[in-house]
């Protein structure tokens, strides 16, 4: 954990960010070389004073080539000798490849890390996505779930719909939202604005997916990368820019879901609290958040981890307008995974770097007026690895 009240924590100080979607015929050992070197360039240093790589792809059979730890190299000569290491954790591998940069710069052995997220997931029929992303669930008990992870999520939902009521106006409203802020996302896999009408009425275009989700309440299958530059704290503050971690906070939960309330994700919940407390905030002084909109109904449940409504009330954060670009909090202004994509092992630092755009006045036509604070929630499963990030640019 990085806290607040020390001036030492790490900070992103260069990022790149690939197009998002279906990327036919493009060689992923490319994409990893072309993030990185933009992303180094962006940071004002050389190849040569990377001090650590750190790349974080899910794989699981999307591609034949694993092991990637070191293609970069290829790209990048000047890199070889240096530790590289592939990371892997389900959906949140992104943030705990950054995680091991900061830890790596924390300890001192680092002063500046590459930190690389990318997945190449449409070079195999949608069937196929779906049974490879379902080994991230608890094998023994949800193998077998119709329909993959958004049967899992489908299940989820049900739950909560028992509970709680039906709640498809919510979850309407927050596809809505996502698809209308990923328009002017210039890298977002699915820039169409489809309206509250299309995401809330079943269609042949729009039918139901799993219990109660329809495909519009579903991210999307994308290709992508993005990368990003940690450094040390006492070299950042004289580089182009430094946008610092007041936290970094990761909690993990049972895999299994049947020792666990669906309706709740509980491990997020602590996570926010840790990192809000750590950064010596509330979230009241965040401008956004980037939250794991994998489904429409995590982005429901996530509004109650981070405490914006108690459990049971997420709809009235949608539904409010809270979440909204022009809201009290604004929630997924790059369009979320349901419109920019979620290629599994890009989103978290692909979240990262949408935040640290934020931060820095620099997200284009997505910028939040005044942005200083933003969170970022990435999770892997279903709530199981969870990370939350406070950011904010010091210079």
């Amino acid at each position: 954990m990085t806290a607040s009240s020390s001036s030492s924590a790490p900070c992103i100080t260069g990022w790149h960010h690939s197009q998002f979607g279906k990327l036919d015929g493009v060689d992923p050992e490319v994409l990893i070389g072309q993030v990185a070197k933009a992303a180094i360039e962006h940071a004002g240093l050389q190849p040569e004073d990377i001090s650590s790589i750190h790349i974080g792809t899910f794989n699981a059979g999307f591609l034949y080539q694993d092991f990637p730890s070191s293609l970069v190299i290829n790209t990048l000569p000047q890199l070889r000798f240096k530790p590289a290491t592939r990371i892997e954790n389900a959906c949140a591998t992104g943030s705990a490849a950054i995680h091991s940069g900061l830890h790596a710069i924390e300890a001192g052995h680092s002063k500046h890390a590459l930190v690389i997220g990318f997945e190449k997931m449409t070079e195999l029929a949608t069937p196929q996505v779906g049974e490879i992303l379902l080994k991230a669930c608890y094998a023994k008990e949800e193998a077998g779930v119709p329909g993959g992870f958004a049967g899992v999520f489908g299940q989820i939902a049900q739950a909560y719909f028992d509970r709680y009521g039906d709640q498809s106006d919510a979850l309407a409203a927050i596809a809505a939202k996502n698809h209308k802020n990923g328009f002017v996302n210039p890298y977002a896999h699915m820039r169409k604005d489809f309206g509250y009408d299309f995401c809330r009425n079943v269609s042949e275009k729009n039918p139901f997916v799993a219990g109660p989700l329809k495909r519009t309440d579903c991210s999307l299958v994308s290709d992508g990368a993005a990368a990003l530059i940690l450094s040390a704290a006492d070299v950042a503050r004289s580089m182009p820019r430094a946008v610092q971690f007041r936290s970094a906070v990761h909690t993990s939960d049972y895999l299994p879901l049947s020792r666990r309330d669906p309706t709740q994700f509980e491990a997020a919940s602590l996570a926010w609290k840790q990192a809000l407390a750590a950064a010596g905030m509330t979230l009241n002084d965040l401008s956004l958040v980037e939250t794991h909109d994998c489904f429409t109904i995590a982005e429901l449940l996530e509004y109650e981890a981070m405490g914006l409504a108690e459990p049971g009330q997420g709809a009235r954060v949608i539904l409010e307008g809270i979440s909204t670009k022009q809201g009290r909090l604004p929630v997924n202004p790059s369009g979320g995974l349901k419109s920019k994509g979620h290629p599994v092992g890009a989103t978290g630092v692909s979240m990262h770097v949408m935040a640290a755009m934020q931060v820095s006045h620099d997200a284009g036509d997505m910028q939040i007026p005044n942005a200083r604070y933003a969170g970022v929630f990435n999770m892997g499963g279903a709530a199981v690895a969870n990370y939350v990030s406070i950011l904010e640019r010091i210079s």
